[in-house]
């Protein structure tokens, strides 16, 4: 049979079996690139819809490795005549991509120092070793945290203390449990929540101020803002802890053996040692830089400075800087970035919202619940496509436009903007516990859905 053995063809057909997803994303862009570019929408944005397409059936399957998946959205960018080269690694290599790379070498060198051990204690001494209350516990300090700081820090900075914490349970960091996923995602959905508590919680809270004042609609402090988003965050965070209780329920329901275990190796350690406490100097000038000096240099330049400053201090080696950050968190997310850059510059997403507008006009005749859906509904879904910044970038100046308190619907598309509970591309601190091995894609879809639909009513 052409020269094909038994076995050949048996390898083919398995490897056709576990790739049909990638099959059949190919052959669905090859169809769509030769439908006709819909109206009102241009070729590029055309082209860029469909590498859209292709990324979510290969994120949510996970056919191919994310990382694959990441070098793929940036070659199709170039193949499919969107952009040139150039402009792929323009788009790649942003502030944003800078600073989950700082950030993650951040959190390296301070697992080196042993301080992630330290603040797991820190944490357990404020919430006891029952799991629920820990669990409670990192949503709570994740999202207070990630109101004033920004979710990327605050996630790449409670990381390695959960880490700690399942360690010390026994359990293989490899391998998931009900247990491990809490606790991640405990974080990584608390980071989201506690983004929209201020200003400075996430770009896209200044982007819609920035709205809001360019169009002089209304001018708001960070005080102003904190009052209407912070006791929907404080509301938000018990109703998020218990849905995910209730779906990764573990059966360790105390943690006596891994506090106890957690207490013994800080004890041994002693007091905190010199290139500890210069550790903490360092993290504590980062963290300042970021709340004070960051909208003239960056987050990303600052959180690299960070970097060089331990490496400078002898405080970590760069081989286990080399070592130990999961270079595909950059990669994807740089490459999530820069197709959100593209679905924006070619049109794509406002066409995409425009559509949807027209379309809720025609199915609700009251404005109010077209307002409502669009500035909740589709800015909730489309942040688990695109990154909020991108979504509210896009959809501020259409719900501003639609009526209504300019105040109250930029605040509320800000906070829908922050529902990112669907996929792991939702946002970086979803990206950052997939990193680990532990967290899969359809994790996100099973406490998700129920957190998105309780989010938006």
């Amino acid at each position: 049979m052409l020269g094909f053995s038994a076995r050949t063809i048996s390898n083919i057909l398995f490897w056709v079996t576990r790739k049909k997803w990638l099959i059949l994303s190919f052959l669905l862009s090859i169809s769509f690139f030769y439908v006709p570019t819909p109206e009102g929408l241009t070729s590029s944005g055309h082209r860029a819809l469909i590498i859209v397409l292709v990324a979510l059936i290969l994120i949510v399957t996970e056919s191919i490795p994310l990382p694959a998946v990441a070098i793929l959205i940036l070659i199709m960018q170039v193949f499919l005549g969107i952009v040139t080269a150039d402009e792929v690694a323009s788009s790649f290599m942003s502030d944003a991509v800078f600073f989950i790379m700082g950030s993650l070498m951040l959190a390296v060198a301070i697992v080196s120092q042993g301080l992630d051990k330290r603040l797991a204690l820190f944490v357990i001494n404020l919430t006891g070793n029952k799991t629920w209350r820990i669990a409670l516990g990192f949503m709570l300090i994740s999202a207070i945290l990630s109101s004033f700081i920004g979710e990327h820090t605050v996630g790449a900075m409670m990381l390695p203390v959960a880490l700690t914490l399942i360690r010390n349970t026994g359990l293989k960091l490899n391998k998931a449990s009900n247990l491990s996923t809490l606790l991640l995602f405990s974080i990584a959905y608390g980071c989201s929540i506690g983004s929209i508590g201020t200003p400075s919680g996430g770009g896209r809270n200044v982007i819609m101020i920035g709205y809001l004042s360019e169009f002089g609609m209304a001018k708001i402090s960070y005080l102003e803002w904190m009052k209407y988003a912070y006791p929907l965050l404080l509301i938000e965070i018990p109703i998020a802890s218990t849905i995910l209780w209730y779906t990764f329920t573990p059966s360790q329901r105390i943690m006596d053996s891994s506090v106890r275990k957690l207490k013994v190796k800080v004890a041994k350690n002693g007091s905190l040692s010199s290139d500890q406490i210069l550790a903490i100097m360092i993290f504590l000038f980062i963290f300042l830089g970021w709340i004070f000096l960051s909208p003239y240099v960056g987050l990303g330049i600052i959180a690299l400075c960070g970097v060089f400053l331990y490496l400078s201090f002898g405080l970590i080696e760069w081989q286990q800087i080399n070592k130990n950050t999961n270079w595909a968190v950059v990669l994807l997310f740089g490459a999530a970035i820069s197709l959100g850059i593209q679905m924006k510059e070619t049109g794509a997403a406002f066409w995409i919202a425009g559509k949807t507008l027209s379309y809720l006009q025609l199915l609700f005749q009251d404005i109010e619940i077209v307002r409502w859906f669009t500035s909740v509904v589709i800015t909730g879904l489309l942040t688990n496509l695109l990154s909020s910044t991108a979504t509210v970038a896009v959809l501020g100046p259409i719900v501003l436009d639609m009526g209504g308190d300019p105040v109250k619907i930029g605040i509320i598309t800000s906070i829908a903007s922050a529902f990112s509970y669907l996929t792991v591309v939702a946002s970086p601190t979803c990206m950052i516990i997939h990193s680990t091995g532990i967290i899969k894609s359809s994790d996100y879809l099973k406490a998700g859905w129920k957190l998105f639909i309780t989010s938006i009513f």
